[in-house]
């Protein structure tokens, strides 16, 4: 008997799903046992030309319909999205392994709330009129063309959202590729699609690694590239994507500091560092894995933290009970692991965690190091999994040094009463998504994104809809032509 998980067929390309069996097969693990629950086939030559011919062909006609008409499909899209969350967060657990606890309210939950927020901007994406005189110049915002959205592992459905929507939403058509380790949600986000009414061919999903990625990302005929993953793989993506000039947002890794002040309410600050390490066992891009404590509250933080981790139940990701999964592969398992030897070896102090845990699948016990120092491995290098670091600082003006000395800039928390102080401390930092006494929100009403090494362009709020769209300027003149001759 097949398993639940396994799709119709591994692609999805002009509103129907499509097979290609000469593609490279790529099993579909589930973390929490280890057994495999799914093969899909990576997109062959044939099945890449097939995507972007078809999203190419079906572009201009959706580009046509005015922003009332698809952003209506895009809301449609949305409910049926929210009516369908059981199931999908059931699929969304077996492809990442997330507990269904979570995959109920942060996944295709995030992903029809995108498709809501910008279904509902749609009709809103107007030009401006600049009186010049007698003269004048107006804009019109008009879609990019053909996108290619490139996601990650840890959030498959909601990242095919968050790129598909606003890419929609602008009159664009995309071809999205999911992580070969994740490659089931997007085929339904693709169905979802076209049930709602979205022409065929303006959202396609094609399976494979990075050869596919690649073919995808430098065809002449593709105008933006958008990628979630990390900055190696960014730089190269974004390398690829200028040789054809073509427009990029890439989303990528993150080394934040989650700073907390002595006067900070101890519990509120205990939990955000548990959201900012621990949410979806640590694999979020925007965690805040160096927690500077001041040393004030040091030891007190600390022993609450040990108490509320120790709260953590790890077990089947199908109990809604579970609230801490496995990692999302035994690679990424067997990464983390070597980070947490580092961090011993190094001189870290251990304060809970610290090995695989005794039970089937990839999991790790949540993890807590303390006396961190900067130049320690695990305090400067991207972990992606339960692995706090904790780091005392004395000054508000050391810690900001401190927490800017890194090649990353995605995110940034600070967590105290002196609201003065969380405002002028959060303006030095250098991060694109922040938080005040609060860490890790993403709502999609709110720009997502980071500086320096973490990335360029923004995800959701307005700010996307400049990312997936190109303004046109037209200068109308109402008298006589001057010229030299």
């Amino acid at each position: 008997m097949t398993h639940p998980a396994q799709p119709k067929a591994s692609h999805f390309i002009n509103g129907e799903y499509v097979e290609d069996t000469a593609g490279t097969p790529i099993p579909v693990i589930y973390a929490a046992t280890g057994e495999q629950i799914a093969t899909v086939h990576a997109a062959t030559p044939a099945i890449v030309e097939q995507a972007l011919s078809t999203a190419k062909a079906a572009q201009k006609a959706w580009a046509k319909m005015t922003g009332t008409e698809r952003g209506r499909i895009l809301r449609r899209a949305a409910d049926i999205m929210r009516e369908g969350n059981h199931d999908l967060s059931v699929l969304e657990t077996y492809d990442t392994g997330k507990p269904l606890q979570e995959t109920l309210v942060a996944d295709a939950t995030s992903g029809a709330d995108a498709l809501e927020y910008f279904g509902g901007l749609a009709a809103s994406l107007t030009g401006e009129h600049i009186p010049l005189g007698e003269d004048w110049v107006y804009t019109k915002r008009e879609a990019l063309g053909l996108c290619v959205g490139i996601g990650a592992w840890n959030y498959p459905t909601q990242i095919a959202c968050w790129k598909g929507a606003p890419a929609l939403a602008c009159g664009n058509a995309m071809v999205f590729k999911p992580s070969e380790t994740t490659p089931l949600c997007a085929l339904k986000v693709a169905e979802i699609l076209i049930e709602a009414g979205a022409p065929a061919g303006v959202f396609n999903v094609v399976q494979g690694m990075g050869e596919v990625g690649g073919a995808l990302v430098t065809d002449p005929r593709v105008d933006k590239v958008s990628l979630t993953g990390s900055v190696p793989t960014g730089k190269k993506v974004y390398a690829a994507a200028a040789e054809g000039m073509k427009h990029v947002t890439m989303e990528l890794g993150g080394k934040s500091p989650l700073i907390i002040f002595d006067d900070a309410d101890i519990d509120n600050a205990v939990g955000g560092a548990i959201n900012g390490n621990f949410y979806s066992s640590g694999q979020v891009c925007s965690n805040g894995t160096r927690v500077f404590v001041q040393k004030g509250i040091k030891e007190k933080f600390l022993a609450r933290l040990a108490e509320r981790t120790g709260n953590a139940i790890l077990g089947d990701p199908m109990d809604e009970a579970t609230s801490f999964g496995p990692m999302v592969t035994e690679n990424q398992m067997n990464i983390v692991l070597g980070y947490i030897e580092k961090g011993k070896e190094e001189g870290a102090r251990l304060i809970c965690g610290g090995k695989r845990a005794d039970m089937d699948g990839y999991f790790i016990e949540p993890t807590v190091f303390a006396d961190v120092t900067d130049d320690m491995t695990i305090a400067r290098e991207e972990i992606f999994g339960p692995v706090m670091s904790v780091l005392d600082f004395d000054t508000e003006e050391e810690v900001v040094a401190r927490a800017n000395d890194t090649e990353f800039g995605l995110s940034a928390g600070v967590f105290t009463k002196d609201f003065t102080r969380a405002h002028r401390v959060i303006g030095n930092l250098e991060a694109g998504s922040c938080f005040i006494n609060s860490y890790n929100d993403a709502p999609v009403e709110a720009p997502f994104g980071g500086v320096k090494a973490s990335g360029v362009g923004r995800e959701n709020s307005k700010e996307a809809i400049k990312h997936f769209s190109q303004v046109k300027s037209v200068y109308v003149r109402m008298g006589d032509v001057e010229a030299a001759f």
